[in-house]
């Protein structure tokens, strides 16, 4: 606990940098490439670097550029991952007229459906 006093610990950034280390390590195992490991190497320094500096303002000035830079990325899997999540509850249909996404739940039967950006109304199985 004291040695972590004062210091700035782990981020997202962070494990970010981790998780790349680690892939080239594992990428590593598979090539004969002597780049992948001085990469690995060089990110888990960082890493390391990074969790037991004392300069706070700076570290956590890396983590918001960080965040903004991957802030479409995140938004992208985080979407896919809700998306995911509503399948097995809900069907997604787009409408045939200007391809708004609908969300009906399941196991309603063959249904009549309204568009509610455009108005138009097809007709699904639920």
């Amino acid at each position: 606990m004291r040695l972590m006093y004062g210091r700035y610990g782990v981020d997202s950034m962070g494990k970010a940098t981790l998780g790349i280390g680690l892939a080239f390590a594992v990428i590593t195992w598979f090539t004969d490439s002597s780049i992948f490991p001085i990469l690995s190497w060089a990110c888990i320094i960082y890493t390391y670097f990074r969790m037991f500096s004392k300069n706070i303002y700076k570290r956590a000035a890396e983590n918001r550029i960080y965040q903004e830079k991957t802030y479409k990325l995140r938004c992208f899997f985080t979407r896919q991952k809700n998306m995911l999540s509503q399948r097995r509850t809900h069907h997604i249909y787009k409408c045939p007229s200007c391809s708004q996404k609908i969300r009906i739940p399941r196991g309603k039967g063959r249904i009549e459906i309204r568009c509610p950006k455009c108005g138009a109304t097809f007709i699904k199985n639920s």
